[in-house]
């Protein structure tokens, strides 16, 4: 599946080049591999706008401390109030930022596109290039959705990946795959489950997983 848009290659992706410090010996990673190419582009531009007065290591550090506590809780939350409410549910799917930022949700300039599932279609998000996730709705992205398995074959094969992951679909419903890139990324609205009728937002949230807004899962049953 084509990108329309350059990715950001700073998420996790594995390239093989090797960075040299400036005494000319490898930078080394947590795990004493040499660091990647943009790994070290990293460090040198962070230690650039450091240097020049823009930033410094604690805001630095605040930011890395923010993103880290992220999780899917935004993002259920979002789920369950489409649920709860259809007139949202419409502003949701017609533009998936605006209706963030109408809940107060930071997503940044993410362009988010909103796509639900039905018992006709159900959808599936990924990144072929890398690991653009919309981070700021759903937390850092699991481990299993950065590797080249899951990337290459979401798109070959998405039927076979989703049994992997216990999703057995009826073989008349149409599955998408969606290829988020570094400017647009997707979130999944999965069906609601049956006998919520009256639940609250509170405890229609408590039923949305992380699994079930990426596309590779489904709510829990009430």
């Amino acid at each position: 599946m084509p990108h329309d848009h350059p990715h950001s290659h700073d998420e996790g992706a594995v390239h093989s080049h090797e960075g040299m410090s400036p005494s000319g010996h490898p930078y080394r990673a947590d795990n004493d591999t040499p660091l990647t190419y943009w790994q070290v582009m990293e460090i040198a531009i962070r230690e650039l706008l450091i240097e020049k007065g823009h930033t410094d290591a604690a805001e630095i550090t605040r930011q890395i401390d923010r993103m880290d506590a992220r999780s899917p809780a935004d993002g259920a939350r979002l789920v369950a109030r489409a649920w709860h409410d259809p007139a949202f549910r419409e502003r949701l799917l017609a533009d998936g930022s605006a209706a963030c930022r109408e809940m107060d949700l930071d997503i940044g300039p993410m362009h988010l596109i909103a796509v639900e599932n039905s018992e006709a279609v159900h959808n599936l998000v990924v990144c072929t290039l890398c690991s653009c996730y919309p981070r700021n709705l759903l937390g850092l992205p699991p481990d299993w959705y950065k590797t080249r398995a899951y990337r290459s074959r979401a798109v070959r094969e998405p039927r076979a990946v989703l049994r992997e992951f216990g999703v057995d679909l009826p073989g008349d419903t149409t599955v998408r795959v969606h290829d988020s890139t570094a400017d647009m990324r997707y979130v999944v609205i999965p069906a609601r489950p049956r006998g919520t009728e009256g639940w609250s937002e509170t405890e229609l949230a408590a039923l949305v997983t992380r699994d079930s807004m990426i596309g590779t899962g489904l709510p829990r049953q009430p």
